[in-house]
């Protein structure tokens, strides 16, 4: 097999559905053993997400599921059972990271907080990703991604400007925080490499997609110019837009982004 840049890091992946599993994909792609644990109880729930293999559903033949979960090794293993935080701490034993994305204070239930990891690896990395952090007042505020898009200002800047806003289709901050929490773990396993010591890596959904209002933040404090909807608008292209055509529902769309 060819030796990627990250051949030799071991992983314990617990993480489910998209921003988590993406994250993880990318270590394993790139050489990391990553291992991932479900519950045959619980399995992820993309696997049951269409579209399937030759049409026919099943735990297996999500292409959803495969899609985010590519290089990884992976078993069976609840959790909830006595026995189950046991078998858990055995693998992470000899893992050089961790990586989840259950609700916050779901691995303190389950006895595999940091500080409960740090006993049996005391050099462990663990990233633990969630919509709002693992601390403070609307830390335990259940979230998946459409509704961080709407909480960190998303959804304003999205349709026409005389109508409601309507957000993305698609849960934006899960294809943003994978990225953050990727180079967060490698920064993560540097410093592990010259200081001996691991962190526990607190990622959010929602500072994470703030980054990306950082033009219409700086705008209204320098301006005092607030944002709106611009339907198909562009700032620095023109014109740019999806215009009505001649017969019954048909559109062109048109982008010029230079005098060429």
């Amino acid at each position: 097999m060819e030796k990627g840049a990250l051949n030799g890091l071991v992983v314990a992946d617990f993480t489910a559905f998209a921003a988590g599993p993406l994250a993880t994909k990318f270590l394993a792609d790139h050489g990391a053993e990553v291992i991932k644990i479900e519950s045959a109880a619980r399995p992820d729930v993309v696997r049951a997400f269409m579209p399937f293999a030759d049409g026919t559903p099943g735990v297996n033949r999500s292409i959803s599921f495969a899609e985010g979960n590519t290089s990884k090794y992976a078993f069976s293993l609840n959790l909830s059972h006595p026995q189950g935080s046991d078998v858990a701490k055995r693998l992470i034993s000899c893992c050089d990271a961790v990586v989840e994305n259950f609700n916050p204070g779901v691995m303190e239930k389950l006895g595999l907080a940091y500080n409960d990891l740090v006993k049996v690896k005391p050099d462990v990395i663990m990233v633990s990703m969630s919509g709002l952090g693992q601390t403070g007042p609307h830390s335990r505020h259940r979230n998946i991604g459409l509704t961080t898009q709407a909480l960190g200002g998303i959804n304003h800047f999205v349709g026409w400007p005389d109508r409601a806003p309507v957000g993305y289709s698609i849960p934006y901050p899960d294809a943003i925080i994978p990225w953050f929490s990727l180079i967060a773990l490698i920064a993560a396993v540097d410093y592990r490499n010259r200081t001996g010591k691991g962190q526990h890596i607190d990622a959010t959904m929602l500072e994470t997609t703030l980054h990306f209002m950082a033009p219409a933040l700086l705008d209204y404090t320098v301006n005092r110019r607030e944002g709106d909807r611009v339907g198909n608008r562009s700032p620095y292209a023109a014109p740019h837009g999806v215009y009505r055509c001649q017969g019954d529902d048909r559109w062109c769309a048109i982008e010029v982004f230079d005098d060429e």
